[in-house]
């Protein structure tokens, strides 16, 4: 098992699979909200669908809308069980905040070279850890 600590962004804790991008996610244009699929035509992940894992991803591009998309997969139930990202941003931060997704960022090593997808992930934003159990 590896452990990776970071900043808590949003508390809580949360077990899955773990989804990783090695792009920026944009937000608005990027994702379908109504399927939580990732629908930027030159994204690496366009046509997988996020919801339900641990999204592992460098963090938010685009409009300050890029929150208010991923709002709206929380009230349409396909937000990702939580999120991890490379680096805090107030765009990030704040998508997390209204996703109410534990979330972690600023880890001790870079999660997106460290996670992969397909592996399983303890995400104990509480404690600021990451447990990743090979996939």
């Amino acid at each position: 098992m590896i452990t990776l600590r970071g900043r808590t962004v949003v508390r809580g804790v949360v077990e899955g699979e773990a989804l990783v991008s090695h792009e920026t996610i944009s937000g608005w244009g990027g994702i379908d909200p109504a399927t939580g699929t990732i629908i930027e035509r030159r994204h690496e992940l366009c046509g997988v669908c996020f919801t339900g894992k641990i999204l592992v991803f460098p963090g938010a591009k685009g409009s300050s809308g890029w929150s208010g998309f991923f709002q709206s997969t929380r009230l349409l139930g396909t937000a990702p069980a939580g999120m991890i990202f490379t680096v805090t941003t107030t765009k990030a931060a704040l998508g997390a905040v209204v996703t109410r997704v534990p979330t972690l960022s600023d880890l001790d090593q870079d999660p997106v070279a460290v996670i992969r997808t397909g592996d399983h992930l303890r995400l104990d934003a509480d404690r600021g850890i990451v447990e990743i159990t090979r996939g």
